[in-house]
């Protein structure tokens, strides 16, 4: 970075399959985020673009609180991508990255974050997928002392499978994070009008509570006052 230019916060979202919810933790991240004052930046890595349509469909007079760019090409692209974003204010940086482990993105991501999440669906194919995730952000944390990781408990039902699934998730090496997401319909909701659960009223209340203590976990895990 620069001298003179604050260094942002770059977190990445990645999973090894599609379904996980992803863009969703992406967005609503970035809708938490802004709330609490930061500025903040997506990067939509994934070829599905879902993360630039979300935010394409918010209104004029209610634009998504934060800027979404589209792919970045190379790894090179990405790291000036980055150094730009910083450049121009943005705070926190969030980049969503294909649902693929072997995708160029995913690995150039991993190396220009500060902390890594991992949205799982506690279902036994999820847990399946999620041991590749693990085993490379492993692999890049042996070499990248300063890279945090976490996996986030996502659309989580109260049946017993799902806690069960949830009790297995312990015997990974990456941690919990001490906030999870439910299956609720707000935030689907939220997708139809460009913006977050934050927009959506009373109609979003049980999500709201939930994306709070998520911005608290990942404030703290990058090192920045909730």
């Amino acid at each position: 970075m620069e001298a003179g230019v604050a260094k942002s916060k770059v977190v990445t979202v990645l999973s090894q399959k599609g379904g996980a919810g992803k863009s969703t933790l992406t967005m609503q991240l970035a809708g938490g985020l802004a709330r609490s004052g930061r500025s903040v930046a997506i990067i939509d890595l994934d070829p599905q673009q879902t993360a630039w349509r979300w935010a394409r469909a918010a209104s004029a007079t209610h634009p998504f609180p934060a800027a979404v760019e589209g792919l970045a090409e190379t790894p090179q692209a990405l790291h000036d991508a980055i150094r730009r974003l910083a450049r121009d204010g943005a705070g926190m940086i969030l980049l969503d990255c294909p649902p693929s482990i072997e995708h160029p993105a995913t690995l150039a991501s991993l190396q220009e974050a500060d902390l890594a999440l991992v949205p799982v669906v506690p279902s036994p194919a999820d847990l399946w997928s999620t041991k590749g995730v693990e085993r490379l952000i492993l692999q890049v944390q042996a070499a990248r002392k300063g890279l945090k990781a976490a996996l986030v408990p996502n659309r989580v039902l109260r049946t017993n499978l799902a806690w069960d699934v949830l009790e297995v998730m312990r015997d990974f090496e990456l941690p919990i994070l001490g906030a999870s997401l439910a299956q609720r319909n707000a935030y689907a909701q939220s997708a139809v009008i460009g913006g977050s659960v934050y927009q959506l009223g009373r109609a979003g209340g049980e999500a709201v509570r939930e994306m709070n203590k998520l911005v608290i976990e990942v404030l703290k895990l990058t090192g920045e006052k909730a």
